[in-house]
């Protein structure tokens, strides 16, 4: 895959909790996947690897972490230049994920065996939950169907955010 360039403005989330990038849709649709990417490259000259979370909206987000935000900020004008990553990093599981899979061997094996990018898959549908009461249900749908040896969850649609905030 060849290098995406492009420049792009820098915005505060709703809540103002998260600084976020919006990639123009010329250069989303240059992405191999309008779902969850692993992109690596840099912003203003500074390099980064992270996922960008498809927007719904026919492009995708970059949530700017705090070593990005010492570059920019909202309101910035910031020039990009990335590449689909081919390594996907482990993803950081959330606490109450973790116990669950722990606490059953056999989903545990099961989430040990699928692929790294699955595993950011099943996270995102766990953290896009509104509700704790449909976090928890989607835990449990986790571990049940991990059990059973399912690996593939059912209906979650790939190129929808799951950015609570953006």
């Amino acid at each position: 895959m060849s290098l995406i360039r492009a420049k792009a403005d820098l915005f505060a989330s709703k809540t103002g909790a998260l600084t976020l990038l919006r990639l123009p849709k010329s250069a989303s649709a240059k992405l191999p996947s309008r779902g969850l990417v692993m992109v690596e490259g840099t912003l203003n000259g500074t390099r980064f690897q992270a996922p960008l979370e498809p927007d719904g909206k026919g492009s995708h987000l970059l949530v700017i972490d705090k070593t990005l935000r010492k570059v920019a900020g909202p309101g910035d004008t910031v020039t990009l230049a990335i590449e689909a990553s081919e390594q996907w990093p482990e993803p950081k599981v959330p606490a109450d994920l973790n116990e669950a899979l722990a606490a059953d061997p056999r989903a545990q094996a099961t989430w040990k065996d699928i692929t790294v990018m699955a595993r950011w898959d099943w996270i995102r549908w766990v953290n896009e939950a509104k509700q704790p009461d449909t976090r928890r249900r989607r835990i449990e749908s986790i571990t049940s169907r991990f059990s059973a040896g399912k690996r593939r969850p059912c209906c979650f649609d790939r190129s929808q955010c799951t950015l609570k905030d953006a």
